[in-house]
């Protein structure tokens, strides 16, 4: 990315970021578990690129603290991508990944992003068919191990612990590249030191009968209708992954915005053609997050 487009892009966060949920997700979690946020308005990304094992060169954006960090994060989007698609962050990291950012640097760590799509001509992968997709588990899992790598060829990282955080086709993608029996996993000399899931696809993992190289995190939605999460209980449970179900919850109940409701334009889903439910779930949010600063306080710090 070039320097006019970071610019833009730090503009826009500096003076366009909505911190009301932000600093309500952040007194909740941190404040409440003993960590001292820094001020928002002075979190924004820079602007790297990384190659993927397969050669791809990907756009991504770095969050870093103003300390010495404890470790890095490296955050996988979905299907829909990094950005958001409309009102006044249209073009930004959306709410939940910004959201996710400025709770893990609050916390002292780096969050890497990288962009799975774009370098390939995707905007966003939701509304494929998951048979007719150009970018798949392949991809996906050659980026975060492309991330990986990256990471520790950086001053700041060679000694650093890094953790894999990714939602729905980005956690399936967690799942992909910390299955120790993939000879693509092998071939890296690194590791994840912790991989957290939200909502993935289990079905993939259980039928190759994936083996986890570290340790392992799922967060399901009870009512999951996209990625159910039977899959993902039986597989995790098979695995000695922590499983963790939250009532009450559809797919992407983490997001900070938004009712639940219905997307018809998904094809994919329990029932096809039928769309997906989709929207926020905050007592589960909260949740779920708060257990993924415990996870990385213990496994990361």
């Amino acid at each position: 990315m070039n320097s006019a487009t970071k610019s833009q892009f730090v503009m826009k966060y500096v003076f366009r970021s909505p911190f009301v949920w932000v600093w309500g997700v952040l007194a909740l979690l941190v404040c409440s578990a003993g960590a001292v946020a820094q001020d928002a308005t002075a979190l924004t990304p820079d602007a790297v690129s990384l190659p993927s094992r397969d050669g791809t060169v990907l756009g991504a954006w770095l969050f870093r603290p103003t300390t010495v960090a404890k470790g890095t994060v490296v955050a996988l989007h979905g299907c829909g991508g990094l950005y958001a698609r409309s009102g006044a962050r249209k073009g930004l990291l959306n709410p939940r990944h910004q959201g996710m950012a400025e709770l893990l640097v609050a916390r002292g760590y780096n969050v890497l992003f990288p962009d799975s799509l774009t370098a390939r001509g995707e905007t966003e992968l939701c509304t494929q068919k998951i048979g007719a997709r150009r970018i798949d588990q392949t991809q996906r899992r050659l980026d975060a191990l492309g991330a990986l790598q990256w990471v520790h060829q950086q001053a700041w990282g060679q000694n650093s612990k890094v953790a894999v955080l990714g939602w729905s086709h980005g956690g399936s993608a967690v799942l992909s590249a910390t299955d120790g029996n993939h000879r693509e996993v092998k071939a890296v000399s690194q590791k994840f030191d912790l991989a957290i899931a939200f909502y993935p696809g289990c079905a993939a993992a259980e039928r190759n009968a994936a083996r986890p190289n570290t340790g392992l995190a799922l967060m399901l939605g009870e009512k999951d209708d996209w990625t159910p999460p039977e899959p993902c209980v039986r597989w995790g449970q098979a695995v000695g992954a922590e499983v963790n179900v939250y009532p009450d919850s559809y797919h992407d109940f983490d997001n900070p915005q938004g009712a639940v409701r219905v997307r018809t334009d998904v094809p994919n889903g329990v029932n096809s053609g039928q769309g997906v439910h989709v929207g926020a779930n905050p007592a589960a949010r909260a949740k779920a997050y708060a257990r993924v600063l415990e996870l990385l306080d213990k496994s990361i710090n």
